[in-house]
């Protein structure tokens, strides 16, 4: 599944859909110069361990790096994600 990114300044989501609907999602806002806060990721009861959170977190990241910024994660599901993957160190 394909995650897509809205990005309305200063907040945005990374979210993944199904026929139409956002099954999803991964709020963040801008905080200040170079960082942004995740504050809230949520995946349709139906889909949950499926991986779609982790896929979001990972698009979160690459977002990050391509636009040089850190991540300050909120959100108790990104942090945990963030904190056990040691190749993320370097956003956050």
């Amino acid at each position: 599944m394909e995650v897509k990114h809205r990005d309305e300044k200063p907040k945005g989501a990374f979210y993944i859909e199904e026929n139409g609907k956002e099954i999803a999602t991964m709020t963040y806002v801008f905080a200040g110069e170079g960082r942004f806060i995740i504050d809230h990721t949520v995946v349709d009861q139906a889909y949950e361990g499926k991986g779609l959170g982790r896929q979001l977190v990972k698009a979160g990241v690459g977002f990050a790096r391509k636009n040089h910024l850190k991540i300050i994660p909120l959100c108790p599901y990104a942090k945990r994600i963030l904190e056990k993957t040691p190749e993320y160190s370097d956003i956050f």
